[in-house]
């Protein structure tokens, strides 16, 4: 008696059904309404996509022994079958990792029933229609080459005539998948008669003058599968493909374990060193970064993102290569510490657009986190921000570069490509640095299906890991790994957690990660080191408060391990205008500084200091006084000054139309030390203005992977079963005492409820054109049923038509649950 999933399901305890939809927690988006909605979700395609590219290698390759030992009638195999094919390749695997890769198979439920009759459920074949990258049967494809592979004796002397050409087309196709584009021409039909002959191209001898596709097609060996004037399209017949593989196996080459990674695992400390002297480097170059855009915004291109010119600006700034501002900036923005301001209407619009980046008032916070905590932040957003960053300045579909910040850098995928990318240097021993090319042989065995056709952004990933120092000398740091594990269960706890993302530094603690690194790094440093020269040497990281002094006090001249500034009569005017007085200069230096305050130093701070303010400026369009007549004298005879065009109006104060900053600017060019003072005279202190975009969210605190589902606990996978039974339990009760639904009849024929007995009672309502009433399952999780007359049935569809409403229906057939004939 055959068993339908749906029949099976409700068969097993809610233990066993709840361990199901921990497995795969998309089953439960949204709660299906009956056990017979779960069966069809969970055979749907995208369901089905979503289990298999969780799979390593060696499991999908049982899985394929599944499918190509199955009974073409029956549609079973069993696990004896999936033995002794997987175990007949030239290094068969043990058979307790073949019984363990089943187990795993029918936990997910891509298998299901007793060993003697397993059963594959039908979205498999939808997902990947080659199994094992084996062709369809020769009988399926074209009966002239069923004939040839009925016979093996002609089948191998076929092969063996092939030319060297032809036999490389056919390796390679053997070697899956099994089928192939071929350009115009290749495939020309033979001449009328001549089927059985040698085609016109081939000589005696069997050496082709023409393509090698065609002697193939031609000896029927590869058949024509689709042809048009763009080329064609040929298939390698499952017989074909079998004896060509019959060294290595049906199945290919089989490995049960990841390849190895060579070479012994590095130093730990080594390791940590270096990521911790990367991470150093990756804030400061962060907040030079964010310095430059709060002096000099970057406007936003009308088409999105910031230009490619503005880019190279700041990358020569910063001293850096294009891709790793374009890195950085991606980063901070995803942090949140940049942002776009609004400029519309303002004067600023006309010169740099209707939007500018900038630094956000986040930035404020973030500079006065502690350097681990700094980092933190910047490595949470790019593990999990959906930009990939590797895509800024290559060309878009339209030939045009793709700058920062736009849409075409977007990826869904990136976080989940970050988080395999280092789960695989995770799961290694510590300390190992395995090469490029071996992280991806890792990738490649443990989700086939997900690494293929990515190994460029891979390889991204790995850069972009080593340049935020989540990695040193190629290996996974200790911090990177206790960051990578928080951010993993932070996204498994998310589904009940909206703000489970948020990490512990934001939430007043510091994280594991950042206690971490807070042990590598130099502790900060709150004292200096004044040099005879002027030079203020900091020994290590600066703690913020000293970091904000320096800015205001000194000008920033190198960094490293140990950050120099230079003391400048340009950097103690700024102290001035920005309220500092002589005095409390002396006593910062003093305090600050372990070595003895230079002489040079307190006479520079005193001279400047004597200047400043002994020219004060108003607005008339503006003016400039002093008690100094002279001093306003030698003002008045400057050749430098004579744009200005002052005029004097009394003994101690001069006058000129043009407005007060550009006086300022002036005066200061020309050697004078003014200073701006109000209506009252009073001495105005300058500070510079800063701008702030609008605060943004970081994507630490949204959902990590945004196509993952999030994982509920096992109490709420309990309660979830219960609603699903007591769902099954009011549809078998309405079954039994049907009530009219939308005309139908209160008694007749009991509806057909497996989905694959539904499908064949829909495929004869087609052929009589017959009115049938249809079950399905809506968009909502929702059940209903529909009288309708079947128009068509296929690629995936039901079209039929409402003969009430005359109106034309389309089903999808995974969301069929049941069918049955009007009469």
């Amino acid at each position: 008696m055959t068993t339908s999933l749906a029949d099976h399901l409700r068969s097993l305890p809610d233990d066993s059904l709840a361990a199901l939809l921990q497995l795969r927690p998309d089953l439960v988006v949204p709660v299906p309404a009956d056990v017979s909605a779960l069966a069809i979700r969970a055979q749907s395609r995208v369901s089905v996509a979503r289990a298999l590219d969780g799979l390593d290698q060696f499991t999908l390759q049982i899985l394929d022994a599944a499918r190509l030992t199955r009974d073409p009638d029956a549609g079973t195999t069993t696990a004896e079958a999936i033995l002794a094919m997987a175990g007949g390749g030239a290094r068969p695997p043990a058979p307790a990792a073949i019984r363990g890769a089943l187990g795993r198979l029918r936990a997910l439920f891509l298998l299901y029933g007793p060993e003697h009759e397993l059963r594959v459920v039908g979205g498999v074949d939808e997902v990947s229609p080659y199994p094992a990258g084996l062709g369809r049967p020769a009988a399926e494809l074209d009966p002239r080459s069923a004939a040839v592979c009925a016979d093996p004796a002609k089948l191998r002397r076929t092969l063996l005539a092939a030319p060297a050409s032809a036999r490389a087309v056919l390796d390679r196709l053997a070697a899956g998948p099994p089928v192939g584009s071929v350009p115009p021409g290749s495939l020309q039909a033979p001449a009328v008669g001549a089927e059985d002959a040698l085609p016109p191209d081939v000589t005696n001898g069997g050496a082709p003058t023409g393509s090698p596709v065609r002697w193939l097609v031609e000896h029927r060996l590869l058949v024509r599968v689709s042809s048009g004037k763009g080329g064609g399209t040929v298939e390698l017949p499952r017989e074909v493909g079998l004896l060509l593989r019959r060294e290595t196996g049906p199945l290919g080459p089989i490995s049960t374990t990841p390849p190895p990674v060579s070479g012994p695992p590095r130093e730990a400390k080594a390791v940590d060193s270096a990521g911790a002297g990367q991470t150093m480097e990756v804030v400061r170059h962060t907040e030079a970064l964010l310095e430059t855009l709060a002096a000099e915004p970057a406007p936003v291109l009308r088409s999105g993102g910031v230009g490619v010119r503005d880019l190279r600006r700041l990358a020569r700034v910063l001293g850096l290569d294009d891709p790793t501002t374009a890195l950085l900036f991606e980063v901070a923005y995803a942090a949140g510490l940049l942002g776009e301001l609004d400029l519309t209407g303002s004067a600023t619009a006309r010169y740099g657009g209707d939007q500018q980046v900038l630094p956000t008032g986040g930035y404020e916070v973030w500079r006065a986190l502690s350097l681990a905590q700094r980092w933190e932040q910047l490595a949470r957003a790019w593990l999990t921000m959906t930009r990939q960053p590797g895509l800024v300045g290559q060309r878009d579909d339209r030939d045009r570069p793709i700058p920062v910040l736009s849409a075409e850098a977007e990826r869904a995928g990136a976080p989940a490509s970050r988080r395999a990318v280092l789960g695989v240097l995770a799961d290694l021993e510590p300390a190992t640095a395995p090469t490029p090319d071996e992280t991806l042989a890792l990738l490649e065995w443990r989700a086939p299906r997900r690494a293929r056709g990515r190994e460029a952004a891979h390889r991204e990933v790995l850069a972009e890991a080593a340049q935020l120092g989540v990695t040193g000398l190629g290996a996974l740091t200790s911090y990177g790994r206790l960051l990578l594990a928080d951010v993993t269960e932070a996204d498994e706890r998310a589904g009940g957690d909206p703000l489970g993302l948020l990490s512990e530094a934001e939430s007043g603690d510091p994280s594991t990660a950042v206690r971490a690194l807070d042990a590598l790094l130099p502790a900060p440093v709150d004292h200096v080191l004044v040099q005879a020269d002027l030079t203020v040497v900091v020994p290590g990281p600066p703690d913020p408060a000293l970091a904000g002094e320096l800015d205001v006090v000194a000008e920033h001249e190198s960094a490293g391990g140990a950050s120099v500034y230079r003391v400048t009569p340009a950097s103690v005017r700024r102290a001035l205008d920005a309220g500092y007085s002589a005095d409390d200069l002396h006593a910062l230096f003093r305090r600050r500084s372990r070595t003895p305050v230079p002489q040079g130093l307190a006479y520079l701070v005193d001279d400047v200091a004597r200047k400043h303010g002994g020219l004060r400026v108003g607005s008339a369009g503006g003016y400039v006084r002093s008690d100094d007549e002279a001093l306003l004298t030698e003002v008045l005879a400057d050749r430098r000054l004579e744009s200005l065009a002052f005029r004097r109006l009394a003994p101690t104060v001069l006058m000129t139309p043009y407005q007060v900053n550009r006086m300022l600017v002036a005066l200061r060019d020309a050697g004078y030390a003014p200073v701006p003072e109000d209506a009252g005279g009073a001495t105005v202190l300058t500070r510079p203005k800063i701008r702030r975009a609008p605060a943004r969210t970081p994507v630490s605190t949204r959902a990590v992977d945004p196509l993952a589902t999030p994982r509920l606990p096992m109490p709420r996978l309990l309660g979830v079963v219960e609603q699903i039974r007591r769902g099954d339990a009011a549809a078998r009760a309405a079954r039994r005492a049907p009530a009219v639904v939308r005309g139908a009849p209160p008694s007749g024929p009991a509806p057909v409820h497996g989905h694959s007995e539904a499908l064949a009672v829909l495929q004869q309502a087609v052929r009589d054109k017959a009115l049938v009433w249809v079950g399905y399952v809506d968009a909502h999780g929702a059940t209903a049923s529909r009288l309708v007359r079947p128009v068509s049935m296929g690629a995936g569809y039901l079209r039929a038509e409402d003969e009430r409403t005359e109106m034309l229906h389309t089903f999808a057939l995974h969301r069929i649950t049941a069918a049955v004939l009007e009469d």
